[in-house]
């Protein structure tokens, strides 16, 4: 026989039941409820990073010390650990010989370039003159029409852009004495310690870390400095590759000037993708005036060979999966690096990127390579269309 009160007990609804958002005529949709949870988790997420770049923005100095320092460790340290190995030199001497082997290769580049600069620079200009002279005589025309006040309005636009961008190099690279000397610190002993004892300083970044992420960060890191020293060297070869390749162009087409825009397309491969092209448009300025516009047009596709053999061949055969994005958000993130920290951001904007999109890629379980501890590793495309 039942309890009349029990029966009465489990007819009545639960308080929490009656009393819920859902069961109330003020109920909000749980769409709405994800989205808004999203936004707010967002929006925590992105002032927690606008304190971070704040913070960073007060050392700014000692933030590109160290990551000039890491670059440079990126390029020595294969070097240093072949003389350790080949040579087997001291740790300590092959690294001093090392910095000394990529210094004096620095020094020569520069002074191919300085002593192309003072030897042609003269030429280089007057005929850069000649060839707006021809441009302005082209533009005047159908179908562009233009007027001679508004082909110099333009003119002076670009070359405000000119100045404005020299300027901003200027200030990234030197800044006031004092920074140029803390910086110039930093760098060399960062360089030091990042090539004697980078195994230990990260086991002391990792020691911080709670027992349960250690893991997670140590193999995020691994892959982090593994994206950005493939970038390091890889840049480096594209750099003289893409050079070497329009130098040829030119001294076949018989352009003059030709070791000074080679020089010019080497530090403008610095930047992927856009930046061999655009450098090498400056030498179809110069072919414009001594040679015509045959072979301007020319020189034109051979910035277009350049920017596709850059593009499709040297980014992924040399750099691998150091830098596995797409070409328009290696654009896009160049493009915001622009505009938040000038050139210095144009040249760092790719390898953090690249470095950032193979962290989250382990951090999401999407790298078969490297799976989350317990984890089994993501099935890719191959294995799961394979019969058996």
């Amino acid at each position: 026989m039942s309890d009349p009160q029990a029966t009465a007990a489990a007819s009545t609804p639960t308080a929490p039941e009656a009393d819920s958002p859902t069961a109330s005529a003020l109920g909000v949709p749980p769409t709405l409820k994800t989205a808004a949870g999203i936004t707010w988790r967002v929006l925590i997420l992105l002032a927690g990073l606008a304190v971070i770049f704040f913070i960073l923005g007060q050392i700014f100095i000692v933030v590109v010390a160290l990551f000039l320092a890491a670059f440079f460790t990126a390029l020595a340290s294969p070097i240093m650990n072949f003389l350790r190995k080949r040579a087997h030199m001291h740790k300590a001497v092959a690294m001093i010989l090392a910095i000394i082997l990529i210094a004096v290769g620095a020094i020569v580049v520069l002074t191919v370039v300085i002593r192309s600069i003072i030897e042609e620079g003269p030429q280089l200009a007057t005929s850069f003159q000649d060839s707006m002279s021809e441009l302005q005589k082209w533009a005047s025309g159908p179908p562009l029409n233009l007027s001679n006040d508004d082909f110099q309005g333009y003119i002076t636009d670009v070359e405000n852009w000119g100045k404005n961008f020299a300027l901003d190099i200027g200030q990234s690279a030197l800044g006031s004495v004092g920074d140029l000397v803390l910086g110039g610190s930093v760098f060399i002993f960062g360089v030091i310690f990042f090539m004697m004892s980078p195994q230990m300083i990260w086991n002391w970044v990792v020691s911080w870390m709670p027992t349960r992420s250690r893991p997670y960060v140590n193999t995020s890191g691994d892959l982090a400095w593994d994206s950005l020293s493939g970038y390091t060297r890889g840049v480096v070869v594209v750099a003289l590759c893409d050079s070497i390749l329009v130098f040829i162009g030119l001294l076949i087409l018989q352009v003059p000037m030709a070791p000074a825009l080679a020089a010019i397309v080497f530090f403008g491969a610095f930047i992927p993708v856009i930046g061999a092209p655009i450098a090498t448009f400056f030498a179809a300025i110069v072919a414009l005036a001594e040679r015509g516009p045959i072979v301007a047009l020319l020189v034109v596709a051979l910035t277009v060979v350049v920017g596709s053999f850059d593009g499709d061949v040297m980014q992924p055969l040399v750099m691998g999966k150091a830098v596995s994005l797409n070409p328009l958000a290696i654009i896009i993130l160049i493009a915001i690096g622009s505009i938040v920290l000038g050139i210095i951001g144009a040249l760092v904007a790719v390898p953090l990127g690249a470095a950032v999109y193979r962290v989250m890629k382990y951090l999401t379980g999407r790298d078969p390579e490297h799976p989350l501890p317990g984890r089994d590793p993501p099935v890719t495309t191959e294995a799961a269309t394979s019969p058996g």
